[in-house]
């Protein structure tokens, strides 16, 4: 887990109302800078989910030790929200260790995953497979 994910878990520790960890995790997708028109094509379109999201990556390297980064945004404000944890979670980790990491127990940690619709969860999966997919293709070259 990333150092800025373990900021975001010990805020929701100190949050004892869904409502305040929802509002959190809604700041925590305004804060994130809107991806670029330009980038919003098919291409980089995560099918699956309810509202329009777009996952951009980026590969600092080749092979198991390559970096990984992505940019990422939605037309619903919740789901920002879910793309800025993921962002926290695997931003700066090595293709491997994305391929490795557990995001679904991480958003249990969370208390996330009681919370969502099934829409929502549903979406959630198709982000972290469409994650979990290009860091794997990276991965074996």
């Amino acid at each position: 887990m990333t150092d800025k994910f373990e900021d975001i878990a010990d805020n929701f520790d100190f949050l004892d109302e869904w409502e305040d960890r929802y509002r959190y995790v809604i700041e925590l997708g305004k804060e994130m800078p809107p991806l670029e028109e330009a980038l919003r094509v098919p291409a980089t379109k995560v099918h699956g989910c309810a509202s329009q999201v777009w996952i951009v990556p980026h590969i600092d390297g080749a092979g198991p030790d390559a970096r990984f980064t992505f940019d990422g945004d939605s037309d619903a404000m919740i789901v920002r929200g879910l793309i800025a944890i993921l962002h926290a979670l695997f931003n700066g980790l090595t293709v491997k260790e994305v391929t490795e990491t557990d995001a679904l127990k991480a958003f249990e940690r969370l208390g996330l995953d009681q919370h969502l619709s099934a829409q929502r969860s549903n979406g959630l999966r198709a982000m972290i497979e469409r994650i979990h997919g290009l860091a794997s293709k990276a991965v074996n070259g």
